[in-house]
């Protein structure tokens, strides 16, 4: 789901978002999140943009009327207690667009509240979802939109979090300005992925999972099928397909077109590659083909994706 669609909550006034603080002031999700929105909320003024932020004790005693409320902590902060969790949902759930930050999605999902929803959770905490990967979704992307729910894995990516609801919310020009005082050169996507070996994250608790993968990342140029990758990793089609869904949030297709449509836009912005080469060289023997999945996936052509790197600096 895009972020596109937070747009129409620009129209309230004043914005009300509420940030519940779970962890520590100098905590980098934190920091990340907050810093860019009070940049914001300065520059817009409290009449458009009221950002209220909150430990759990504080907002269980709030009155709700929020627009947007998350739950943020980092991943090593200590859990609260079932019975604070469960009053912070109550608060927070009662807003337009509603999540959690880095140990903030586990919590959530661990308390039931995010069932059936795509979640994006910190890498590390993956062997901690047990007993509720079949009611949450993981996705390995950096920040998810599914519904009314949002979640995003923490740490540096939470910096690309708060400054996509800014330019969602306010428009691509006060995103700007917060990136220049941030000094902040780009803003990763939704859709783009922790950078950390699979192996990293699951470790032994998947390791034809892992191994699925590695096949993927070193099989670009010309793609094994979902039943060879399921033979050589010694599990049926259905196997792989539901380890899949329940821990990347995607079918093994779906998973492995991505990574070549990702390594295609890296080699489209960072190498003098021509298209038709890095349309090959990522498994794509169409160049129409190409194009019309790039285009589904990141919202513009390979050749505007080059256009982006040719383009003079703003």
């Amino acid at each position: 789901m895009s972020f596109e669609a937070l747009a129409p909550l620009a129209q309230q006034r004043p914005l009300r978002i509420l940030l519940v603080n779970a962890g520590e002031a100098d905590a980098i999700s934190w920091a990340g999140l907050v810093q860019p929105l009070r940049l914001a909320a300065a520059a817009l003024g409290r009449e458009v943009l009221h950002l209220e932020t909150m430990s759990p004790t504080q907002v269980v005693l709030a009155q709700p009327g929020w627009h947007i409320a998350l739950l943020v902590a980092d991943e090593q902060q200590a859990p609260l207690s079932p019975e604070l969790i469960r009053a912070v949902i109550e608060r927070c759930r009662s807003a337009d667009y509603w999540g959690g930050v880095g140990a903030g999605v586990l919590w959530l999902a661990a308390a039931g509240a995010m069932a059936g929803v795509r979640i994006a959770l910190p890498w590390s905490l993956y062997a901690e979802t047990e007993s509720f990967s079949e009611r949450a979704v993981l996705t390995p992307n950096l920040f998810a939109l599914d519904g009314r729910h949002l979640s995003c894995c923490g740490g540096a990516a939470s910096i690309d979090f708060s400054l996509t609801l800014i330019e969602a919310l306010f428009g691509a020009t006060v995103q700007a300005n917060i990136k220049e005082s941030l000094c902040v050169e780009r803003v990763r996507g939704h859709d783009e992925r922790q950078r950390v070996a699979l192996q990293a994250r699951f470790g032994a608790l998947q390791p034809r999972l892992s191994e699925a993968v590695t096949l993927m990342e070193t099989n670009l140029e010309e793609p094994l099928s979902t039943d060879d990758i399921a033979n050589l990793v010694g599990l049926s089609r259905r196997q792989l397909e539901r380890l899949f869904k329940q821990y990347l949030g995607s079918l093994p297709s779906r998973y492995y077109l991505e990574l070549r449509l990702q390594r295609a836009r890296q080699l489209l912005l960072e190498t003098n590659h021509s298209i038709v080469q890095v349309g090959l060289m990522c498994g794509f023997s169409s160049g129409s083909h190409f194009s019309t999945a790039f285009g589904a996936l990141f919202g513009n052509t390979p050749r505007e994706e080059r256009q982006r790197k040719l383009a003079p600096p703003a």
